[in-house]
């Protein structure tokens, strides 16, 4: 396989994995936020962890520009999830402050 097919089979999976890890950082928030079970929230915490780590050990064993690649697709997720959470958290009803 060419380098530059490599390259982007790695931003792809680096974007997908930043996604899948900022959206149960995202649950995790509204878990604790709603009272959920304590159990539940620090095995999704664990869970994220877990993933992360299943995808990028072997990733850096390939290399340097693969593991960098990965890393800035998943920071470039990072960047997607925050603005679209920011959107959502923007139409979500706010509660009124009593004056």
């Amino acid at each position: 396989m060419s380098t530059a097919l490599l390259l982007a089979a790695h931003l792809a999976v680096g974007f997908g994995l930043g996604w899948l890890y900022f959206y149960g950082l995202w649950r995790n928030a509204r878990m604790l936020a709603r009272g959920a079970p304590i159990s539940k929230v620090i095995a999704l915490s664990v869970g994220r962890f877990i993933l992360l780590g299943a995808v990028l050990v072997p990733v850096a064993l390939e290399g340097a520009l693969p593991l960098l690649a990965t890393s800035l697709a998943i920071f470039i997720a990072r960047l997607v999830s925050v603005r679209r959470m920011r959107r959502v958290e923007d139409v979500s009803p706010r509660k009124e402050k009593a004056a």
